[in-house]
């Protein structure tokens, strides 16, 4: 967790919950997992638990005290709808956001599931006249992470989410993903990447034209995050070598226009 974050698509992270368990293949070589057990056993450590799931109560207010205006990712380290995590814990969370609305709150699960059932249970859309729900916080981002056409189910749930922003994180990109129009409706950023790391699987750069041209074409913004370990002709070099030119140019476009403070 931290007020500085090197994610490219992000500037701070927030950690209200640690710790996750697998439900897809893009959980494979979770970077967040490989951190955390580096730490268990050690006394005092945040992650002396390992990567078992952790409710942080006191770290609920931390957003409110950064005061310069930053995107944060919600739960880099872990999932807000896993089913272990209380509705009441998040509601605690929501309370935050809407409370530090100067921020822009990224808010990316695996369980849509229950991110549909919980959302639509609180809150509207700010489409609709006011009513006994509450209407979803406009900076509050929604997104889902799919990591090939066999989750793409993913982004039905989040289509039913009351979020003015709703984004797809296809990272790692693991094969080819087929964003026809009914996927995309509703959808203002897709987010794609490879995977890093000692056992990271190479990305086909055509799965990135495809989804890159299918953006262009349903006018939904692209971000292109890295190649990851493999440089687009299957080498293995590293992240840092690899980069993240696509087609000759960086792509970080993003769902609004933004001015932050870093």
């Amino acid at each position: 967790m931290s007020d500085q974050s090197t994610i490219e698509w992000t500037d701070a992270t927030w950690n209200p919950v640690t710790g996750c368990t697998k439900v897809s293949p893009g959980c494979k070589h979770c970077y967040a997992e490989t951190f955390a057990e580096r730490f268990r056993g050690v006394p005092g450590h945040p992650y002396e638990q390992g990567f078992d799931l952790r409710l942080w109560p006191e770290r609920l207010e931390l957003p409110l005290r950064w005061k310069e205006r930053r995107k944060i990712f919600v739960n880099s380290m872990s999932d807000l709808f896993h089913k272990d995590v209380p509705d009441e814990f998040i509601s605690k969370v929501f309370d935050v956001m809407r409370q530090a609305d100067w921020h822009i709150f990224q808010l990316l699960t695996k369980r849509p599931e229950r991110m549909r059932v919980w959302s639509n249970k609180h809150f509207c859309s700010s489409d609709y006249p006011p009513n006994s729900k509450q209407v979803w916080p406009e900076q509050v981002w929604a997104g889902v992470s799919v990591e090939t056409q066999a989750y793409v189910s993913r982004i039905r749930d989040l289509q039913q989410v009351p979020a003015k922003i709703r984004f797809l994180s296809i990272e790692p990109l693991l094969g080819p993903v087929e964003l026809d129009s009914s996927l995309l409706e509703g959808i203002h950023w897709v987010i794609v990447g490879g995977e890093s790391g000692p056992y990271a699987r190479p990305m086909n750069p055509e799965w990135v034209y495809a989804i890159l041209k299918q953006c262009r074409q349903h006018h939904v913004k692209f971000f292109f995050k890295q190649w990851g370990a493999h440089t687009p002709d299957g080498r293995r070099v590293g992240k840092k070598a690899a980069g993240r030119l696509l087609k000759g140019r960086t792509w970080d476009e993003m769902p609004v226009e933004l001015t932050l403070v870093s």
